[in-house]
């Protein structure tokens, strides 16, 4: 079969189609990949700047939609059916294997290539903002990052819950698409955006913020919140990780949470299906991953190129026939 292989931890660079073994699947269920999420996770990893940190040669790749080839006795997954799965790496190929527990169904209004966006940013922000933030219908919701993939997803899970949400991005020209996925208001991410946020929001300050970005951005996004409100730090996008002044937190009786999914599940794996039944709901309601850039297997290492320079609007998938 074909898969990007990464041979050096060098970013984009260090990746080359080939012909590979199909990966053993006994005790797996394995899936013909027909779209591949493109996600920051695999292209830290292919710089080996990912908690996870495997070894070259091997096939990155995190988020596949596809149909089941084989699954294991007694795993309720029959050949043919529709799933997606969160395999953290091998999933840039035509087959993965992927522990059944991993696997889920594919919502049966959506296609390969919206499925294999349901994954880590939606997963991640319906995790980040129902229990972590603990959103409540009627809350403001501040977005950074907004025209990224966490961000557009933060917008359509926020909305979804019932917040007003204030997109703050830096790239020109987004406007309008932020608009059409329910922003609200949209802010220029640069001098004094923080201000230009509290005033949308009367002067009160936002009860949450979602912040994929850290770096310079952070301390403005403290600034941001209103007393008793929640900060989500999901990422640092941005390149640097920033640090807490806690006197600041202390006074302000805010707080500053985490949200990594990844190792959440590792200790809570029933998770994933409480959270994948919250997507399920939000779809049935109208609720549709955004999709912007498609791009053929080989073209992994454009589509993360992309991804790293800022291009992508929304969510990149790998297509396959």
């Amino acid at each position: 079969m074909r898969a990007v292989v990464v041979t050096e931890l060098s970013g984009p660079g260090g990746m080359t189609l080939r012909d590979v073994p199909e990966p053993a699947a006994e005790g797996l269920v394995l899936i013909d990949v027909k779209a591949s999420g493109v996600c920051f996770p695999d292209l830290l990893i292919s710089y080996g700047k990912y908690q996870l940190r495997p070894e070259p040669p091997f096939v990155p790749g995190s988020e596949v939609a596809g149909v089941v080839v084989s699954a294991p006795d007694g795993s309720g997954l029959e050949p043919g059916r529709r799933v997606l799965a969160a395999p953290q790496v091998g999933g840039y190929a035509e087959r993965a294997a992927v522990p059944a527990a991993q696997v889920l169904p594919i919502p049966s209004t959506l296609g390969f290539e919206e499925a294999a966006s349901l994954i880590v940013n939606y997963q991640t922000m319906e995790f980040a903002l129902e229990r972590r933030a603990r959103l409540r219908a009627g809350e403001t919701v501040v977005v950074l990052g907004a025209a990224g993939g966490v961000g557009t997803s933060s917008i359509q899970l926020a909305k979804a819950h019932g917040a007003h949400v204030i997109a703050v991005v830096r790239r020109d020209g987004a406007d309008d698409f932020l608009r059409e996925l329910g922003a609200d208001e949209v802010v220029r991410l640069d001098d004094g955006w923080g201000a230009r946020a509290r005033e949308l929001t009367g002067g009160r300050g936002a009860q949450i913020v979602v912040d994929p970005v850290g770096g310079d951005a952070f301390d403005e996004a403290v600034r941001v919140l209103a007393p008793e409100g929640r900060l989500v730090v999901i990422g640092f996008a941005g390149g640097a990780i920033p640090e807490v002044k806690v006197n600041r937190v202390l006074f302000r009786n805010i707080s500053i949470v985490g949200a990594a999914w990844g190792e959440f599940l590792r200790t809570e794996p029933n998770a994933l299906e409480e959270v994948h039944a919250a997507l399920i709901r939000h779809v049935e309601r109208g609720l549709r991953p955004v999709v912007t850039s498609r791009y053929p297997l080989e073209q992994a290492a454009d589509a993360l190129r992309d991804l790293e320079a800022g291009l992508v609007l929304g969510k990149a998938v790998l297509v396959q026939d």
